[in-house]
């Protein structure tokens, strides 16, 4: 029995021993009974008292071969990472939904692939209508609406209505609208998209703290192959094309790259301080913590220079890891790691730069994995992806080797916290909870989609990955348990499997959903990635689905 229990979260255990001390009948030895039996087989943590706090933290362009757990030959050390890891479950097959920063966000935040919107490729600007509609439940709403506390600190990029249409017509005193507060986050402090975009500013809330009204563009950078957006900066477009050679783009004043990290470092645990001591401390919270590294530019900070031996790239995921050490000792000073619930990843694989690492010191950013970001290859989409809640996670310090996206989260949560799903909500996310709280759960992750930079699909089931048909190029079939690196293509051998894979794909396209329920429209008409359906039979589901 001891052994038994062992294995149980802390949260039922607590439960468990509650009843157990305290039955006096034989009806309380059965509840008793019931509710380990319950604990054992039963993802839902359905007791009241169970409500975890939840911090996603999310790295940009960070590749599988960036933490040192997951890479014994990586060039640098990532203790906090590891340490994420070595106390909670390491997913070893986890996913973003594509292999770029707007659509695999959108994956993230609302359980629904980006390419069921308007945007089929590519990603967003700083500037524009937010990708996530007004209505589309997000993991933020969902939360907010029960009974949570939310915030975002970090990069959006899912698109802002700024005031005015651009420099020339700007109002600074207005707010901003569609964005994080619109869609179910209560606090907002970060920068609207990727640096290289502009309109680069603190944003809190609404409202810019030092309003973008300077101008500047990409500048060189000592320390890696990219850029600098640091002063001096000019008063026009055209004085920074003088100086530059380029027309500039919006920034403020008091705007510094590589300020990034440690601002939304600071303000995140500022907000989790005060939320945990105001008068909002009894609700559980959700953080959203989207960093802005190690995407260009590389700009670790002046201490981090010299450590490890991967140059600037290596001291920049350094200098990440440190700050995720900074929140991790945040809530243990403050008694709140036991019951807080962290989820680290990334939104795609490694930017282009990881070959002249391989070449320059040895470091494999994609580890063995086919390309990097932007690519429907595994390079492009698997990425680190830990889960640590040491009330809640049984058996921890474990691996997970099946397949898992973070298009799943949205379900994840919702099944942890016992909230019913709405036919329309997190259509394509599929709960893994049950792998938090049994270490021999036996899940099969429905057929998972992953989408490439210029629209190309993939399709993976178990250990099968079915490289769909695109453009010119014909499908491509891998078993990624014998071949990781996708280096030969087996389709000719395994004819049948590919025609099921395929036949899959197009029902989950088709249906506007991968899990059980109604028919859900996708946004828009037939688009020509969708190069194996055909538009009659596209825009035949889409009418029978309601689009």
């Amino acid at each position: 029995m001891i052994q038994i229990l062992a294995s149980i979260p802390a949260a039922f255990r607590r439960s468990f021993s509650r009843l157990v001390q305290h039955r006096t009948t034989t009806w309380g030895t059965l509840v008793a009974a019931a509710l380990l039996t319950h604990a054992l087989a039963v993802p839902a943590l359905q007791a009241e008292s169970v409500r975890p706090n939840i911090l996603v933290i999310y790295t940009d362009d960070q590749g599988f071969g960036d933490a040192s757990c997951l890479n014994p030959d990586a060039k640098f050390k990532t203790p906090n990472l590891d340490r994420l890891a070595a106390e909670g479950i390491s997913f070893t097959n986890g996913h973003s939904s594509d292999s770029v920063c707007t659509p695999s966000r959108y994956g993230l935040l609302t359980g629904r692939y980006s390419w069921r919107t308007t945007l089929k490729t590519g990603v967003m600007g700083a500037e524009g209508e937010c990708l996530i509609k007004d209505g589309r439940t997000t993991i933020a709403s969902m939360l907010r609406d029960n009974g949570y506390a939310t915030a975002m600190v970090g990069k959006w990029h899912l698109g802002m209505d700024f005031p005015g249409t651009n420099h020339k017509t700007r109002d600074w005193s207005q707010p901003t609208r569609d964005m994080p507060l619109d869609k179910g986050f209560e606090y907002f402090f970060g920068v609207p998209a990727s640096l290289n975009y502009g309109v680069l500013a603190w944003f809190e809330g609404r409202h810019a703290e030092v309003p973008p009204t300077v101008f500047t563009t990409k500048k060189p950078n000592a320390r890696h192959m990219d850029y600098r957006i640091m002063p001096p900066y000019q008063p026009t477009p055209e004085a920074t094309k003088q100086v530059l050679g380029k027309q500039g783009m919006e920034v403020a004043p008091d705007f510094i790259d590589n300020q990034c990290l440690t601002r939304f470092t600071d303000t995140a645990i500022e907000w989790m301080k005060g939320h945990t001591s105001g008068s909002s401390s009894e609700k559980p919270f959700f953080l959203y913590l989207p960093l802005t590294s190690p995407h260009y530019p590389v700009c670790p900070l002046p201490e981090f220079h010299g450590q490890g031996d991967c140059g600037g790239y290596g001291e920049f995921v350094i200098e990440t890891d440190h700050h995720v050490g900074r929140i991790l000792t945040f809530l243990d000073d403050a008694d709140l790691a036991d019951d807080t619930l962290i989820v680290f990843t990334s939104d795609n694989g490694p930017e282009s730069s990881w070959k002249q690492r391989i070449k320059a010191f040895g470091h494999r950013s994609n580890f063995r994995y086919r390309e990097g970001k932007r690519s429907i290859y595994e390079g492009g989409h698997r990425v680190p992806f830990f889960v640590r809640w040491p009330a809640g996670i049984s058996s921890p310090g474990r691996s997970w080797h099946r397949p898992v996206g973070q298009i799943d989260l949205l379900a994840t949560f919702a099944d942890l916290l016992d909230i019913d799903l709405q036919p329309d909500e997190g259509v394509d996310s599929h709960s893994f909870a049950t792998v938090l709280v049994n270490p021999v759960s036996n899940r099969h992750r429905l057929p998972l989609i992953n989408h490439a930079i210029n629209g190309r699909f993939a399709i993976t089931e178990d250990k099968w990955k079915l490289v769909l048909p695109h453009g010119r190029s014909d499908a491509e079939l891998y078993d990624l348990e014998n071949d990781p690196g996708e280096t030969t293509d087996v389709l000719a051998e395994h004819m049948t499997i590919a025609k099921d894979l395929q036949a899959k794909a197009t029902q989950i396209v088709l249906r506007g959903r991968t899990t059980e329920g109604p028919n859900q429209p996708n946004d828009t008409g037939y688009w020509d990635d969708l190069k194996w359906i055909s538009a009659e039979q596209y825009e035949q589901a889409a009418g029978q689905s309601g689009r």
